[in-house]
């Protein structure tokens, strides 16, 4: 078997730096090469599923949906103004509108074209790496998988509201929002629980996150709620005709997760000042993990 050697870069021989002439001045600049490389280290990094590994907004289908249509502007103005944002986004509607589309090709283009170190979590997933610290087999803190969340420059936050709500999940969920919002760095959520002002209903945004962080997400966010078709349904080869006739079966008929169990309700209108009196286990408030 014949070994084929990788040939060095020939602008700048794989240093990183390629030399120029500018204004009869001699100096070095950085090479493309080095410019590719590290794009391609920060999107591995950004930890973005391999689903959505090519997703951007030029190659998103549209169609004739008004609010579709403004949530992708709105994200596209996102991604070419950034880092000069003063608000990150909150993509709202049921299952398989383009939300996790939208947010990851966000993500991924101030990551290329940016330099801005991304990175996405589903939020059970995020939830459960936390756990895991818990456990003494596993040789990891809290602030191994914290940090990261805290301080990359875009957070994407996919699927909010679906763990089950608890005292844990709150502080947890209130700690990370709250130390972004507090260093200015943007975050992008999307969620299928809707913004409804109705503080008894169980499949709204705000009980699902608590009232606290639903405040938050409000002055942290611009809000995009839309609904359409559903992309998985969409058949082989389909276009948007074939969205928009999803869209017009589907309108009204919003497919949520299974409804808040009692204990929610029950934890809704409980005191604000109860606590759990069991031990904890965190560094900041909340009860024990899992909960």
């Amino acid at each position: 078997m014949l070994f084929c050697p990788r040939m060095a870069c020939p602008d700048c021989d794989d240093t990183g730096w390629r030399p120029i002439t500018d204004g009869g001045v001699r100096r070095v600049v950085r090479c493309t090469c080095w410019q590719g490389n590290r794009t391609s280290a920060l999107l591995r990094e950004a930890r973005v599923p391999p689903r959505y590994g090519r997703c951007d907004l030029d190659n998103f289908l549209l169609y004739d949906n008004e609010r579709l249509v403004t949530a992708v502007t709105r994200a596209r103005r996102f991604a070419d103004s950034f880092p000069a944002v003063s608000k990150g986004l909150c993509l709202i509607g049921p299952p398989g509108i383009g939300k996790t589309h939208i947010a990851v090709a966000v993500l991924r283009s101030v990551v290329a074209h940016k330099g801005a170190r991304g990175l996405f979590y589903d939020v059970r997933d995020l939830l459960r790496d936390i756990r895991s610290t818990y456990n003494p087999v596993v040789r990891a803190a809290e602030m191994d998988i914290l940090r990261p969340v805290m301080e990359a420059d875009v957070l994407v936050l996919d699927d909010l509201g679906a763990e089950k709500p608890s005292e844990w999940v709150e502080e947890t969920m209130n700690l990370i929002v709250n130390t972004r919002y507090n260093e200015r760095r943007p975050t992008i959520f999307t969620t299928n629980y809707e913004d409804l002002p109705d503080e008894t209903e169980l499949d709204s945004l705000k009980v699902r996150v608590g009232f606290r962080m639903h405040s938050r997400l409000h002055e942290m966010c611009e809000f995009l709620e839309y609904e359409g078709g559903d992309y998985r349904m969409m058949p082989a080869n389909g276009g948007p005709d074939d969205l928009a006739t999803l869209w017009k079966r589907q309108r009204g008929r919003r497919t949520l997760p299974a409804r808040a169990t009692g204990p929610a309700r029950a934890q809704i209108r409980s005191a604000p000042t109860a606590r759990s009196a069991e031990p904890r286990e965190l560094t900041w408030p909340g009860g024990k993990a899992g909960r």
